[in-house]
Protein backbone atom coordinates (compact mmCIF):
# COMPACT_ATOMS: atom_id res chain seq x y z
CA UNK A 1 0.00 0.00 0.00
CA UNK A 2 1.11 3.28 -0.61
CA UNK A 3 1.89 6.00 1.60
CA UNK A 4 -0.78 8.66 2.11
CA UNK A 5 1.38 11.55 2.77
CA UNK A 6 2.51 14.12 0.99
CA UNK A 7 5.31 12.98 -1.53
CA UNK A 8 8.72 13.92 0.32
CA UNK A 9 10.30 14.18 -3.80
CA UNK A 10 9.40 17.60 -4.56
CA UNK A 11 10.72 17.28 -8.32
CA UNK A 12 7.89 14.14 -8.61
CA UNK A 13 4.94 15.67 -6.35
CA UNK A 14 2.58 12.72 -8.18
CA UNK A 15 5.11 9.42 -7.85
CA UNK A 16 3.00 7.08 -7.06
CA UNK A 17 0.02 8.86 -6.68
CA UNK A 18 -3.07 6.73 -8.21
CA UNK A 19 -5.42 8.28 -10.65
CA UNK A 20 -8.93 6.81 -12.05
CA UNK A 21 -9.83 8.19 -15.49
CA UNK A 22 -13.16 7.22 -17.25
CA UNK A 23 -13.03 6.53 -21.20
CA UNK A 24 -9.32 6.40 -20.69
CA UNK A 25 -8.82 3.78 -23.85
CA UNK A 26 -8.78 6.46 -26.74
CA UNK A 27 -8.67 10.40 -27.47
CA UNK A 28 -9.00 12.74 -25.22
CA UNK A 29 -9.04 10.02 -22.31
CA UNK A 30 -5.65 8.26 -23.39
CA UNK A 31 -4.23 11.50 -23.92
CA UNK A 32 -4.64 12.52 -20.25
CA UNK A 33 -3.59 8.90 -18.79
CA UNK A 34 -0.16 9.11 -21.05
CA UNK A 35 0.28 13.06 -19.60
CA UNK A 36 -1.13 12.02 -15.96
CA UNK A 37 0.95 8.99 -16.24
CA UNK A 38 4.51 10.74 -17.24
CA UNK A 39 4.17 12.90 -14.66
CA UNK A 40 4.51 9.86 -12.16
CA UNK A 41 0.69 8.94 -11.34
CA UNK A 42 -0.21 4.91 -11.41
CA UNK A 43 -3.38 4.87 -13.89
CA UNK A 44 -6.43 2.78 -12.97
CA UNK A 45 -7.74 3.02 -16.80
CA UNK A 46 -11.36 2.24 -17.01
CA UNK A 47 -13.15 1.27 -20.74
CA UNK A 48 -16.24 -0.46 -21.92
CA UNK A 49 -15.95 -1.54 -25.12
CA UNK A 50 -12.29 -0.51 -26.47
CA UNK A 51 -10.52 -3.52 -25.05
CA UNK A 52 -7.73 -4.18 -27.49
CA UNK A 53 -7.09 -0.31 -27.33
CA UNK A 54 -6.67 -0.01 -23.40
CA UNK A 55 -4.37 -3.19 -23.46
CA UNK A 56 -2.27 -1.28 -25.91
CA UNK A 57 -2.15 1.91 -23.88
CA UNK A 58 -1.46 -0.21 -20.85
CA UNK A 59 1.09 -1.82 -22.24
CA UNK A 60 2.70 1.52 -24.26
CA UNK A 61 2.82 3.29 -20.82
CA UNK A 62 4.20 0.01 -18.81
CA UNK A 63 7.07 0.18 -20.96
CA UNK A 64 8.53 2.88 -18.84
CA UNK A 65 6.96 1.47 -15.92
CA UNK A 66 6.15 -1.81 -14.67
CA UNK A 67 2.92 -2.47 -12.77
CA UNK A 68 1.76 0.82 -13.17
CA UNK A 69 -1.39 0.56 -14.66
CA UNK A 70 -4.61 -1.29 -13.98
CA UNK A 71 -7.60 -2.18 -16.79
CA UNK A 72 -11.07 -1.83 -15.18
CA UNK A 73 -14.12 -2.76 -17.44
CA UNK A 74 -17.54 -0.76 -16.70
CA UNK A 75 -20.94 -0.16 -18.34
CA UNK A 76 -21.07 3.35 -16.74
CA UNK A 77 -25.06 2.76 -17.16
CA UNK A 78 -24.83 0.13 -15.00
CA UNK A 79 -25.90 1.47 -11.28
CA UNK A 80 -23.04 -1.36 -10.19
CA UNK A 81 -20.20 0.39 -12.28
CA UNK A 82 -19.16 2.64 -9.59
CA UNK A 83 -18.83 -0.34 -7.13
CA UNK A 84 -16.63 -2.19 -9.59
CA UNK A 85 -14.73 0.65 -10.37
CA UNK A 86 -13.60 1.04 -6.86
CA UNK A 87 -12.91 -2.54 -6.24
CA UNK A 88 -10.34 -1.89 -9.09
CA UNK A 89 -8.48 0.82 -7.23
CA UNK A 90 -8.93 -0.71 -3.86
CA UNK A 91 -7.48 -4.02 -5.81
CA UNK A 92 -4.19 -2.18 -7.29
CA UNK A 93 -3.07 0.55 -4.50
CA UNK A 94 -6.15 1.04 -1.88
CA UNK A 95 -5.67 4.50 -2.75
CA UNK A 96 -7.05 7.00 -5.17
CA UNK A 97 -5.83 11.07 -5.24
CA UNK A 98 -7.39 11.40 -8.48
CA UNK A 99 -10.38 11.01 -10.71
CA UNK A 100 -11.05 12.19 -13.90
CA UNK A 101 -13.93 11.77 -15.12
CA UNK A 102 -13.53 12.24 -18.91
CA UNK A 103 -16.05 9.37 -20.24
CA UNK A 104 -19.16 10.97 -22.12
CA UNK A 105 -21.73 9.98 -24.97
CA UNK A 106 -21.79 12.78 -27.49
CA UNK A 107 -24.81 12.52 -30.32
CA UNK A 108 -27.57 15.16 -31.68
CA UNK A 109 -30.87 14.79 -30.32
CA UNK A 110 -33.36 17.18 -32.45
CA UNK A 111 -35.96 18.43 -30.45
CA UNK A 112 -38.52 17.04 -32.63
CA UNK A 113 -37.10 13.65 -32.51
CA UNK A 114 -35.39 13.12 -28.91
CA UNK A 115 -36.37 9.61 -27.56
CA UNK A 116 -36.53 8.73 -23.49
CA UNK A 117 -33.98 6.07 -24.45
CA UNK A 118 -31.33 8.97 -25.32
CA UNK A 119 -32.60 10.75 -22.51
CA UNK A 120 -31.48 8.27 -20.78
CA UNK A 121 -27.83 7.38 -22.17
CA UNK A 122 -26.86 11.00 -22.42
CA UNK A 123 -28.24 12.19 -19.25
CA UNK A 124 -26.69 8.40 -17.57
CA UNK A 125 -23.03 9.14 -19.10
CA UNK A 126 -22.28 12.41 -18.74
CA UNK A 127 -24.23 13.39 -15.81
CA UNK A 128 -25.70 10.60 -12.99
CA UNK A 129 -22.60 8.32 -14.26
CA UNK A 130 -20.07 10.88 -12.78
CA UNK A 131 -22.11 11.85 -10.12
CA UNK A 132 -22.15 8.62 -7.98
CA UNK A 133 -18.61 8.05 -9.14
CA UNK A 134 -17.54 10.81 -7.02
CA UNK A 135 -19.91 9.57 -4.47
CA UNK A 136 -18.53 6.12 -4.16
CA UNK A 137 -14.65 7.75 -4.48
CA UNK A 138 -15.06 10.44 -1.85
CA UNK A 139 -13.93 8.68 1.13
CA UNK A 140 -10.37 7.03 -0.64
CA UNK A 141 -10.16 10.96 -2.48
CA UNK A 142 -10.55 12.48 1.06
CA UNK A 143 -8.11 10.65 2.74
CA UNK A 144 -5.49 11.36 0.00
CA UNK A 145 -6.36 14.95 -0.13
CA UNK A 146 -7.06 14.46 -3.65
CA UNK A 147 -9.33 15.41 -6.54
CA UNK A 148 -11.63 15.49 -9.09
CA UNK A 149 -11.24 17.09 -12.53
CA UNK A 150 -14.85 16.34 -14.54
CA UNK A 151 -14.36 17.13 -18.47
CA UNK A 152 -17.57 19.21 -19.33
CA UNK A 153 -17.71 21.34 -22.40
CA UNK A 154 -18.04 24.78 -23.88
CA UNK A 155 -21.71 23.61 -24.84
CA UNK A 156 -22.53 23.37 -20.70
CA UNK A 157 -23.30 27.51 -21.44
CA UNK A 158 -23.50 27.52 -25.02
CA UNK A 159 -25.99 25.07 -26.25
CA UNK A 160 -25.08 23.13 -29.27
CA UNK A 161 -27.70 23.34 -32.27
CA UNK A 162 -29.79 19.80 -32.49
CA UNK A 163 -27.99 18.76 -28.91
CA UNK A 164 -30.19 20.03 -26.26
CA UNK A 165 -30.00 16.61 -24.30
CA UNK A 166 -25.96 16.60 -24.31
CA UNK A 167 -26.31 20.46 -23.43
CA UNK A 168 -28.67 20.07 -20.52
CA UNK A 169 -26.35 17.23 -19.22
CA UNK A 170 -23.13 19.13 -19.69
CA UNK A 171 -24.51 22.31 -18.09
CA UNK A 172 -24.98 19.92 -15.12
CA UNK A 173 -21.81 18.20 -15.10
CA UNK A 174 -20.69 21.79 -14.46
CA UNK A 175 -22.80 22.66 -11.64
CA UNK A 176 -21.81 19.03 -11.07
CA UNK A 177 -18.19 20.78 -10.68
CA UNK A 178 -19.72 23.65 -8.09
CA UNK A 179 -21.79 21.85 -6.05
CA UNK A 180 -19.17 19.20 -5.15
CA UNK A 181 -16.52 21.57 -4.50
CA UNK A 182 -18.56 22.76 -1.93
CA UNK A 183 -19.70 19.52 -0.56
CA UNK A 184 -16.09 17.89 -0.63
CA UNK A 185 -14.20 20.94 0.63
CA UNK A 186 -11.83 20.89 2.59
CA UNK A 187 -10.32 17.92 1.74
CA UNK A 188 -10.95 17.07 -1.79
CA UNK A 189 -10.81 19.88 -4.84
CA UNK A 190 -13.29 19.55 -7.77
CA UNK A 191 -12.39 21.37 -11.12
CA UNK A 192 -14.06 21.25 -14.87
CA UNK A 193 -12.21 21.40 -18.13
CA UNK A 194 -14.17 22.43 -20.88
CA UNK A 195 -13.17 21.67 -24.35
CA UNK A 196 -13.88 23.38 -27.54
CA UNK A 197 -12.98 22.25 -31.00
CA UNK A 198 -10.21 19.64 -30.20
CA UNK A 199 -11.39 16.38 -31.66
CA UNK A 200 -14.25 16.27 -34.11
CA UNK A 201 -16.87 14.21 -33.58
CA UNK A 202 -16.51 10.76 -34.48
CA UNK A 203 -19.74 10.87 -36.71
CA UNK A 204 -18.12 13.28 -38.91
CA UNK A 205 -18.23 16.70 -40.05
CA UNK A 206 -17.65 18.22 -43.27
CA UNK A 207 -14.70 20.62 -44.18
CA UNK A 208 -17.00 23.79 -44.73
CA UNK A 209 -18.64 23.35 -41.45
CA UNK A 210 -15.21 22.28 -39.67
CA UNK A 211 -13.79 25.76 -40.79
CA UNK A 212 -16.93 27.50 -39.74
CA UNK A 213 -16.10 26.34 -36.54
CA UNK A 214 -12.43 27.05 -36.59
CA UNK A 215 -13.02 30.92 -38.37
CA UNK A 216 -15.23 31.53 -34.51
CA UNK A 217 -12.23 31.18 -32.58
CA UNK A 218 -10.09 33.98 -31.48
CA UNK A 219 -6.98 31.31 -32.52
CA UNK A 220 -8.57 30.36 -36.20
CA UNK A 221 -7.29 26.75 -35.15
CA UNK A 222 -8.44 23.78 -33.70
CA UNK A 223 -6.87 22.39 -29.81
CA UNK A 224 -5.84 19.10 -29.16
CA UNK A 225 -6.20 16.48 -27.14
CA UNK A 226 -2.64 17.27 -25.26
CA UNK A 227 -3.97 20.85 -24.48
CA UNK A 228 -6.68 19.27 -22.46
CA UNK A 229 -4.64 16.85 -20.72
CA UNK A 230 -1.96 19.61 -19.92
CA UNK A 231 -4.78 21.88 -18.38
CA UNK A 232 -5.88 18.69 -15.87
CA UNK A 233 -2.18 18.25 -14.92
CA UNK A 234 -2.83 21.67 -14.34
CA UNK A 235 -5.48 21.38 -12.09
CA UNK A 236 -4.16 17.81 -10.18
CA UNK A 237 -0.61 18.61 -9.58
CA UNK A 238 -0.07 22.85 -9.42
CA UNK A 239 -3.36 24.34 -8.30
CA UNK A 240 -4.09 23.95 -4.66
CA UNK A 241 -6.23 27.17 -4.25
CA UNK A 242 -8.32 26.24 -7.02
CA UNK A 243 -11.49 24.45 -6.70
CA UNK A 244 -15.11 24.92 -7.78
CA UNK A 245 -13.87 26.29 -11.43
CA UNK A 246 -14.27 25.38 -15.06
CA UNK A 247 -11.47 25.89 -17.24
CA UNK A 248 -12.32 26.35 -20.93
CA UNK A 249 -9.67 25.44 -23.39
CA UNK A 250 -11.20 26.15 -26.75
CA UNK A 251 -9.21 28.83 -28.37
CA UNK A 252 -11.24 31.65 -27.68
CA UNK A 253 -14.33 30.38 -28.77
CA UNK A 254 -16.26 31.43 -26.05
CA UNK A 255 -15.25 34.68 -26.76
CA UNK A 256 -16.73 35.08 -29.96
CA UNK A 257 -20.00 35.54 -31.18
Amino acid sequence: MHDAQPNSNPDRPLRSRVALITGASQRIGAAIARTLHGAGMDIVLHYRHSGDAAAALKAELETTRADSVRLARADLLDPRAPATLLDAVRGFHDRLDVLVNNASSFYPTPLEQATAAQWEELIGINLRAPFFLAQAAASLLAAAKGCIVNLVDIHAERPHADHPIYSMAKAGNAMMVRTLARELGPRVRVNGVAPGAILWPEQGLSEAAKQTILERTALKRAGTPEDIARTVLFLVRDAPYITGQVIAVDGGRTVQQ
